[in-house]
């Protein structure tokens, strides 16, 4: 993790937050002021979100949600669920992990309100962004290891989701 990582603001975690979750209509019609956020981040995550952000215009919105559900839904290797690249699925220490980390959610005021579960990569980045810069990149830190199975899976499915990944590794 680079010092630039370290220093990466909140804002950052906000938008690859939102562009790892599903795409929908409100994204869509958001991108240009998600677009228009890139100037306040870091140069290397300025290029890559940016990129990101034009492959997506240029998608039409059934496209971007099939890719969406063939790389994150229907294939185990690039789960955004981060605890499934660490342990087997039935291992009861993956249940423990899931359960320690909703306590841990709960302790810190934070509700996950959509039934997912707390190990889904766009809510640990909204926690991340909640988080005092710097603060943050040291929570992803004890990712790590499952970040880095996810986007090495991402990239050798050429994955566009796979810079984003990246970024979090660093």
């Amino acid at each position: 993790m680079t010092a630039e990582t370290l220093a990466a603001p909140p804002l950052q975690y906000r938008l690859l937050a939102r562009l790892l979750d599903y795409p929908d209509q409100e994204l869509a019609a958001h991108l240009d002021e998600a677009e228009a956020l890139l100037a306040e981040l870091p140069d290397d995550a300025r290029q890559v979100i940016g990129d990101f952000i034009a492959w997506a215009k240029g998608q039409h919105l059934t496209d971007w949600q099939a890719q969406y559900v063939r790389t994150f839904d229907l294939t185990p290797d690039t789960s955004l669920h981060l605890t499934w690249h660490l342990f087997e699925e039935q291992d009861r220490q993956r249940g423990m992990t899931l359960a320690n980390l909703a306590e841990f959610y709960k302790k810190q005021g934070l509700e996950i309100d959509r039934g997912e579960l707390p190990d889904y990569l766009p809510l640990i980045l909204e926690y991340a962004s909640s988080l005092p810069q710097g603060q943050g990149a040291m929570f992803l830190q004890q990712c790590r290891q499952a970040l880095e199975v996810l986007a090495e899976n991402l990239a050798r499915a050429e994955s566009p989701y796979a810079p984003l990944v990246g970024l979090l590794i660093e």
